[in-house]
């Protein structure tokens, strides 16, 4: 169960890691207005598209350790639902809008191509999916100090899915960094809690 826990630390922080950085090297890319899903797209899409299939994977990998060192399978079902709604979100590239790639309208389309629907549908599993494995987390860790930081990860999260959600609908040139806020927050509770799971 080591070798799990490991591609679960591995794949949280690769994952921030690379759009951290691929996201401040772009050209015309704005990582405080777009998506982290925009870097998909473009010449250097490919390097996002392998990020998520990737950190996907190794995130899904995490899973059997989760289940194995907690006891319970709540938690580790909601971290495989999360992994395996990376890959979708890196097999299903969102449709061009908001200025981005450079030449697009800067607006949102009326109607969306099926790809893209089909992302918008992975990224909300995404979203749910972490708070979820977190608020599992505080009801079956045994170790009170992580049970509670789990519980407060949980709640966080959610505040900050809704802040996003808001923002994105009205274009707010901050709408990047909000998403940013989760991903940081949430992915590095995600690879925390498989360090302390560690034997």
């Amino acid at each position: 169960m080591q070798v799990s826990l490991v591609a679960g630390i591995a794949g949280t922080a690769l994952f921030v890691l690379v759009f951290l950085l691929d996201g401040l090297t772009r050209p015309g890319y704005d990582p405080t207005r777009h998506p982290v899903s925009a870097l998909a797209l473009g010449r250097r899409g490919w390097i996002q598209t392998v990020n998520f299939l990737v950190s996907g994977l190794l995130v899904t990998a995490a899973g059997p350790g989760v289940a194995a060192t907690t006891g319970s399978a709540w938690p580790a079902g909601a971290v495989t639902v999360f992994g395996l709604a990376l890959v979708a979100s890196g097999v299903f590239p969102m449709d061009p809008m908001r200025g981005y790639p450079p030449g697009t309208p800067d607006s949102t389309p009326e109607t969306f191509s099926r790809p893209h629907r089909l992302h918008d549908w992975a990224g909300l599993v995404v979203f749910v999916a972490l708070p979820a494995a977190a608020l599992a987390a505080a009801l079956t860790v045994d170790v009170l100090p992580w049970a509670v930081l789990s519980g407060v990860a949980a709640a966080g999260l959610v505040a900050l899915l809704l802040w996003f959600s808001v923002a994105w609908e009205r274009d707010s040139p901050r709408a990047g960094l909000i998403q940013r806020g989760y991903i940081v927050a949430g992915w590095a509770w995600l690879g925390a809690l498989c360090w302390h799971l560690l034997p």
